[in-house]
């Protein structure tokens, strides 16, 4: 099926296994030379795969790795006719020669989404819909894959990408950097960070390591500000389970961003976020969290949005709790507060495209999970988040399953409770105790 929210994207005849991306990109001139392979299975008979595709010059198209291949490319689609039907069940490959200079996908609710070139680099932040801009994806988030992606650009740069680094080599002027994300990903979390940084470790006590890349002038004060993201791991680590990737990585990008971004095993701040003073750090724990809801628990339609941002969000709350600062109540409570004097018209359950990201998602979303928590009871909670994250680990999530899977855990119906606080639009009460 194709995603409710935003059924022009994507192919419902195929799901892509795995993509190898090669990319030479040059910030100077913000070019780039690309090839991508596409590793898929048919899951019918297909006479045309179609990708999402922002508008770059096609060198050539192959089926196969051999077979040339008649296409048409128009409005952000490139459509592919093998010479011959491939098969339901059947793997194929299409390989994708393009350049071009990336521009980001302009919407009219979320502003530039994708590639954007910097004055010193690039940065990618596609979600939900910016993945074309610079490679040919299936852009669906149910849709998920591994990849490996070769990055080659003029050596003072560093380049970041999704995954471990697994070589470094220099050639000439040029360095190419190769990554590699063995864990199934959605096109939308893909990214390619490239720009003038230092790359340095997060000292971490346990088993995840934790790189970053950081523009040297900041480094002092991303030091403080992210000296208890290990803590932070160690903490949800307790709360939702085993960290699901091989490592974490941060970047910080050397212009203001209006918020962070995630991505697969990996984070974007700006340095408005980097003051000294741990003042986003909130914000650090929303995107680390981020990493259990949202990219290794995908959801399976963007109308589940609440899943990944009300879930990052409460991880706020209890960061703050088990930290020493405020404690989930606490800050539940303010919550509803400030939601109860705003506009009482959304559903969270199913917020619209154009809502997707209302900050009403995130703080209703939190309250969700708190209202669930104070009626199981805190070591049922935490047994829910565990279970859920270890059930669906790299996979696709729904609303529906969630529910069914807190109910195991409840002797109470919680149905009202989920109806209340997802699909009614008045804003309920918190509840004072568990039942």
């Amino acid at each position: 099926m194709t995603d409710s929210y935003l059924p022009q994207l994507g192919d419902s005849g195929y799901r892509t296994t795995e993509y190898d991306l090669e990319l030479d990109y040059r910030p100077y001139s913000g070019r780039l030379t690309a090839r991508a392979r596409i590793s898929a299975v048919a899951e019918r008979e297909l006479t045309e795969v179609a990708l999402d595709l922002g508008p770059f010059r096609i060198g050539r198209v192959l089926v196969d790795g051999v077979r040339p291949a008649r296409y048409t490319h128009r409005a952000d689609k490139l459509r592919v006719r093998p010479a011959r039907r491939l098969r339901a069940g059947s793997s194929f490959t299409v390989e994708v020669r393009y350049t071009g200079v990336p521009r980001p996908v302009r919407t009219r609710d979320w502003g530039d989404l994708g590639w954007e070139q910097l004055e010193e680099g690039a940065l990618v932040a596609s979600q939900p819909s910016g993945a074309r801009s610079w490679f040919p994806c299936n852009d669906r988030p149910d849709d998920k894959a591994v990849y490996r992606m070769a990055v080659t650009t003029p050596s003072p740069y560093t380049v970041v990408a999704n995954g471990t680094l697994t070589s470094r080599t220099i050639s000439a002027s040029t360095t190419t950097w190769v990554y590699e994300q063995p864990a199934p990903m959605a096109a939308y979390l893909a990214t390619v960070q490239i720009g003038l940084y230092d790359l340095v470790d997060v000292e971490h006590p346990g088993p995840v390591p934790q790189p970053a890349a950081v523009p040297r002038h900041l480094l002092t004060r991303f030091g403080r500000d992210f000296a208890r993201q290990p803590q932070m791991m160690t903490a949800f680590t307790d709360l939702f389970g085993p960290y699901p990737f091989e490592d974490y990585g941060v970047v910080v990008v050397d212009e203001e961003l209006d918020v962070p971004v995630e991505a697969q095993g990996v984070s974007i701040f700006g340095a408005n976020h980097v003051d000294g003073r741990r003042g986003s750090e909130r914000l650090v724990a929303h995107e680390l969290a981020h990493q259990w809801f949202g990219n290794s628990l995908t959801v399976a339609d963007w109308r589940h949005i609440w899943l990944n941002e009300g879930f990052a969000k409460y991880a706020e709350w209890l960061w703050s709790e088990v930290s020493g600062g405020p404690s989930a109540a606490a800050l539940a409570a303010k919550s509803r507060d400030r939601l109860s004097v705003m506009a009482q018209d959304l559903r969270i359950g199913d917020p619209g495209l154009r809502r997707l990201f209302d900050d009403r998602v995130y703080q209703r979303g939190a309250l969700t999970l708190h209202a669930l928590r104070t009626v199981i009871g805190h070591a049922a909670f935490v047994a829910v988040l565990r279970e859920w994250t270890a059930t669906y680990r790299h996979s696709t999530v729904t609303t529906e399953e969630f529910i069914a899977l807190a109910q195991r855990h409840s002797a109470h119906p919680l149905d009202g409770l989920f109806t209340m606080w997802l699909y009614d639009e008045k804003l309920p009460a918190l509840p004072q105790q568990r039942l």
